[in-house]
């Protein structure tokens, strides 16, 4: 198995913090041109397995959950030993108490959202049974498709689903295999949102594998990167953008942010959006004062410049301070801090000519049309 110790991360924060360890493993899985070593102590918050395709993400997930056989491995949760090569134990799946949640979805076709829920809920023995479906339903703001089948769902409803048919089984950890690679930028930011209030509401340690450095973002308090059967790093979220980028052709990084509507028009003309301690002026539509939402903003579609800007038709200038510079080759992540955290992706010749550091004052030029305000939970 893997050499030295494994990679920590305690509590809802970074790695390092000083919360008991909910999931330990050290594993070792070999196959045909590939194998996978990776070892690390988990906490209660919800940390990010981050990669390019064919780093071992997945597979990683199925060892945890007892899909995939490893060739060498110890794994405990909570204490409770799943698998351990050394001792001779193997729980099957259904014993592990770990949730998981497919990208595709994997509901039953021919039965409606509350039988799909209520499969997994029977399944699980009275003892252990903590979480109720109809409760599952109303957190997730499902429960007027309990009586409709997946067909008759769009893509973010059959995710919304899916998590209360795998919550309903009342595991203790859940783990999530890119649940929103087939959702569009809007649907993503719901679910997101959805997944924040899970972990909020009933207090569930998760797994969450992407190749979007965006959700991981958004969604993560750590990040361990797999690289071609390795772990690479082990950091928050924000400070593995420099390892990212060397793992991932393109970033494509969208600003993901919690907002909510402080100004609207009844004409539809933009309105604005405190995030954080910032205000956006944004197209809100119809949407009205006080409601949540998701900002959406393209790392590429923000401008920073050094010096105060007058006489532009973009809506946004935001004073702000460079926290980081991270990335190699021809492109550079500046994380900005105005009054919340931005992601922009510049040239390295930018970074250079305007003389980014840690610490420098800027100015990010915003346009209200490059915003994308998407609804949030509850609404």
């Amino acid at each position: 198995m893997t050499n030295g110790a494994p990679l920590t991360t305690g509590g809802t924060g970074g790695p390092g913090g000083s919360g008991q360890a909910v999931l330990e493993f050290d594993i070792r899985v070999e196959r045909p041109g590939f194998v996978l070593e990776a070892a690390g102590s988990f906490g209660s918050g919800t940390t990010a397995v981050f990669g390019p395709s064919g780093a071992g993400k997945s597979t990683l997930l199925g060892v945890i959950a007892g899909t995939v056989k490893p060739s060498a491995a110890h794994i405990s949760l909570n204490g409770r030993t799943l698998f351990s090569s050394r001792d001779g134990i193997d729980l099957p799946p259904e014993r592990r108490r770990v949730g998981f949640v497919y990208q595709d979805a994997a509901l039953f076709p021919h039965m409606t959202a509350e039988r799909n829920i209520l499969y997994g809920y029977r399944l699980t023995p009275e003892s252990r049974r903590r979480l109720e479906p109809a409760d599952l339903a109303g957190l997730l703001d499902i429960t007027h498709l309990l009586h409709r089948r997946p067909g008759e769902l769009s893509g973010g409803e059959r995710q919304r689903v899916a998590l209360a048919r795998t919550l309903a089984t009342s595991p203790e950890l859940l783990l999530l295999d890119e649940p929103m690679s087939a959702l569009d930028l809007r649907l993503r930011g719901i679910v997101l949102g959805y997944l924040k209030t899970v972990h909020r509401e009933l207090k569930m340690p998760m797994v969450y594998v992407s190749h979007s450095i965006s959700e991981v973002i958004a969604i993560a308090g750590s990040a361990l990167i797999l690289e071609s059967g390795r772990v690479t790093a082990f950091d928050q979220p924000r400070r593995l953008l420099s390892r990212a980028s060397e793992a991932v052709d393109d970033l494509g990084v969208d600003n993901l942010l919690d907002g909510q509507v402080i100004e609207s028009h009844s004409d539809g003309s933009p309105g604005t959006v405190k995030v954080g301690g910032a205000r956006l002026i944004a197209p809100t539509g119809q949407r009205q004062f006080g409601e949540k939402v998701v900002l959406a903003i393209g790392s590429r579609e923000i401008i920073i410049a050094t010096t105060p800007l007058t006489g532009i038709s973009a809506r946004n200038v935001l004073p702000g301070k460079v926290s980081s510079v991270a990335g190699d080759g021809v492109r550079r992540v500046v994380t900005v801090n105005a009054g919340a955290e931005f992601l922009v992706e510049v040239t390295a010749a930018a970074v250079s000519e305007l003389g980014l550091t840690t610490g420098s004052e800027v100015y990010l030029v915003i346009k209200s049309s490059s915003i994308a305000v998407m609804d949030a939970f509850g609404n």
